[in-house]
């Protein structure tokens, strides 16, 4: 039932990068915030049964990335749930609206997705010590896990220094072909894992 899980979340997470990316480059906002909570429902299943094939002595690493995984979870769901409602149908005041609406860089929410996306960073970097590598696969999906913890430095850093505000010339393009690369990153890892989980389940 763990392998399930993980197999059917992988293809969840995975219909989420996808869905995101399409919708961002159609410019449909609320396709890329249906999309995110989609990532952020597939990833913590996913997170809890990459812990619980962990081996004993990987335990603590999988509760720490399950942790994590659900800080992240909780960040992004009240970031994107907020824009499909409250920013979308209420009628806000413009001080509201630059505080709320994630679409201006440097607001509040904006930063807030940054964080969550850290503690998402956070939780592949430690999950990573639970996959047991006996191929090919199995080592590219560790890899490519361990260096999205690298993420997590940028996603902390660049809020803190303002490198994104509302004067910032080119910056929703830029934002676009920041995220674009991270879904065709983070597409392989959805589908190794899928792999993963699917092997062990026949085995």
């Amino acid at each position: 039932m763990n392998k399930r899980i993980g197999m059917y979340s992988a293809i969840v997470t995975l219909i989420g990068v996808i869905g995101f990316a399409v919708s961002m480059l159609l410019g449909k906002d609320v396709g890329s915030y249906l999309f995110s909570l989609f990532i952020s429902w597939g990833f913590v299943p996913m997170i809890c049964s990459f812990s619980a094939n962990g081996t004993k002595e990987n335990k603590a690493a999988g509760y720490t990335a399950i942790a994590f995984s659900s800080v992240y979870a909780v960040l992004v769901g009240l970031v994107y749930f907020a824009q499909l409602t409250t920013i979308r149908l209420a009628k806000l005041n413009e001080q509201a609206t630059a505080i709320l609406n994630y679409k201006n860089l440097g607001s509040l929410f904006f930063n807030y997705d940054l964080f969550g996306y850290a503690f998402m960073a956070l939780s592949t970097f430690f999950i990573a010590f639970t996959v047991e590598v006996k191929n090919k696969k199995d080592k590219w999906l560790k890899t490519l896990l361990l260096v999205h913890g690298v993420f997590a430095v940028s996603c902390i850093i660049m809020p803190m220094l303002g490198v994104f505000n509302a004067d910032m010339k080119g910056g929703s393009i830029i934002g676009v072909l920041v995220l674009e690369f991270w879904c065709a990153y983070f597409a392989p890892i959805c589908i190794l894992a899928y792999q993963y989980f699917k092997k062990n389940e026949e085995n």
